[in-house]
């Protein structure tokens, strides 16, 4: 059981294991933030009444859903700055050191 305790201490498994389930909580409120408050201005700006997710360009008969992809990458940046400020903010990235 030692030896168990020591793995999960040196391996930072406890703080992986909180770290994937606060990145899942953070995610659902990043994700809320950008679809219900960032979208929508920016879809204001853009002419797009709808919100974002609904602005397309066609091709022919192809419709190219730009919108929908813009969204998902304000998503993506958003949730890479917060992970990335609050790891800084409390320090966690000095939490896991090995020993050497």
């Amino acid at each position: 059981m030692k030896g168990f305790i020591e793995f999960i201490r040196k391996q930072g498994v406890v703080g992986l294991a909180v770290g994937f389930i606060l990145g899942g909580a953070v995610s659902k409120l990043v994700s809320a933030l950008v679809s219900d408050i960032i979208n929508p201005i920016l879809g204001v700006f853009l002419g797009k009444v709808g919100g974002l997710e609904s602005a397309t360009f066609g091709i022919g008969p192809v419709k190219i859903l730009w919108g929908d992809f813009l969204s998902v990458f304000i998503d993506f940046f958003v949730i890479a700055l917060v992970v990335y400020f609050g790891v800084k903010l409390l320090k966690l990235d000095k939490l896991d050191k090995k020993d050497n």
